[in-house]
């Protein structure tokens, strides 16, 4: 049977501004899921909370969820706790299971304005629902807690694969520092002559320094016969702090690349702010085609980027170092290794700060790089990047698994939803 909201529920506005929660011992129901606490509550009963006002705003209708909440509560003002009347005819929770269901075709409707979009009240209490039997309700909301129970079963089988996905990404890298990704080829020769023209290209724009020994303590694993361990200062030709300048989005001309700027190896540079700068400014710390700029602190330390296909005049900001890699060697290599256990291991081991996390140019040039002939840099660059792909449509697989298990789980509940409205019209 089909009733309206105000027949068999009570519906009362919130009465607390949400900024006023003043940390008491009852839970203060706000648009998030996470609850605040007031000490002071509202509402002693199981009801259900609908916002009266859009998630989004900006003049769309939008409602992102329904809440349930029993006991003794608080309200924000900006929702209202709609209360069945009679337990014995409507159940909370099952009422709470048909809006959640239900919203964007009985509740989302009904929000009107302009930019700011709100839910009448008087309009939610038309609002018509089926009830059946209570024993048909808690049949209803028995299934739901069986699909809930399958779905946190199932997405935590889905958390651990996604998390092996990562796993096997780093042992690739793993397996590539180490020479065994890849077959070797003598006649590739050894990296022993790359470091030589790495010293050559030094000299002539004098600035080579002496090489530092590399003992036996700080070689974390065992290579080829050909490649050679060394330092990341002896691979590149610079190493060094960015840009200290404040970021100005008015500005376009010269871009200024921050840590916030770079996002799972990839910059938009279209958002990428201007900045304020000097002829000098230029000449030294503007981006060029196969640096690679490091997050020197806080919880981005030691991501990298690696520029490609700039586009446009930028230089990079003070919480990043900029390596320029030697022409003699390949930067997508170099990039490899810095995403490597091998290279983690190191930089979290030279960090130093416990509540934000540093690490310095000269760590960074110290840190020890496996080096193999570039021959089989690039062998192995494009072996990374076939079996990087194979993870990514993994990852992708995974993803898309998660997205239909809730499609299902919540199609599963609405067809008993609505054929409970079949049987009854």
């Amino acid at each position: 049977m089909k009733y309206q909201l105000k027949d068999i529920c009570s519906i009362t506005k919130g009465a607390i501004g949400i900024m006023k929660a003043d940390g008491g011992q009852y839970p203060l129901v706000a648009l998030s899921d996470e609850r605040r606490n007031h000490s002071e509550f509202q509402f002693d009963a199981k009801a259900v909370i609908v916002p009266l006002i859009s998630s989004t705003g900006h003049g769309h209708a939008s409602m992102k969820r329904v809440h349930y909440q029993e006991g003794k509560f608080a309200l924000g003002n900006i929702l209202c706790a709609v209360i069945p009347i009679d337990e014995q005819q409507l159940n909370a929770k099952y009422l709470h299971l048909y809006l959640q269901q239900f919203k964007e075709t009985l509740l989302v409707p009904l929000m009107k304005g302009a930019a700011n979009v709100s839910l009448p009240m008087n309009k939610l209490a038309d609002v018509e629902i089926e009830v059946p039997c209570l024993e048909r309700q808690l049949e209803i909301i028995a299934l739901e807690d069986e699909a809930a129970e399958y779905k946190n079963e199932l997405e935590e089988k889905l958390m651990l694969q996604d998390g092996d996905v990562a796993k096997l990404r780093q042992e690739i890298l793993r397996e590539a520092m180490q020479g065994k990704l890849t077959k070797q080829n003598p006649k590739d020769g050894n990296a022993i002559s790359i470091l030589e023209k790495i010293k050559a290209e030094k000299q002539k724009l004098k600035k080579e320094k002496a090489i530092k020994a590399i003992k036996e303590e700080e070689i974390p694993c065992e290579i080829p016969s050909s490649w050679s361990w060394c330092r990341l200062e002896d691979l590149c030709l610079k190493i060094h702090y960015g840009f200290n300048a404040s970021a100005k989005p008015e500005k376009k001309d010269v871009r200024l690349l921050r840590i916030t700027d770079i996002q799972n190896n990839q910059v938009h540079w279209e958002s990428v702010p201007g900045c304020d700068y000097s002829k000098s400014d230029l000449e030294n710390y503007s981006l060029n085609e196969n640096d690679i700029v490091i997050a020197r602190t806080g919880g981005t330390i030691g991501k990298t980027f690696l520029v490609k296909n700039i586009s446009v005049k930028s230089l990079f900001a003070s919480y990043l170092i900029r390596a320029i890699p030697s022409q003699n060697i390949s930067p997508e290599y170099l990039k490899a290794f810095l995403e490597s256990p091998i290279y983690w291991k190191q930089l979290y081991d030279a960090a130093w700060g416990a509540g934000q996390p540093n690490v310095n140019g000269t760590s960074l040039s110290n840190l020890v790089v496996p080096l193999p002939p570039l021959p089989e840099q690039n062998r192995i660059v494009k072996k990374i990047e076939q079996l990087m792909q194979l993870c990514d449509e993994l990852q992708y697989s995974i993803q898309q698994s998660k997205i239909e298990n809730e499609k299902l789980l919540q199609g599963a509940l609405r067809d008993a939803l609505k054929k409970e409205e079949m049987v009854t019209a």
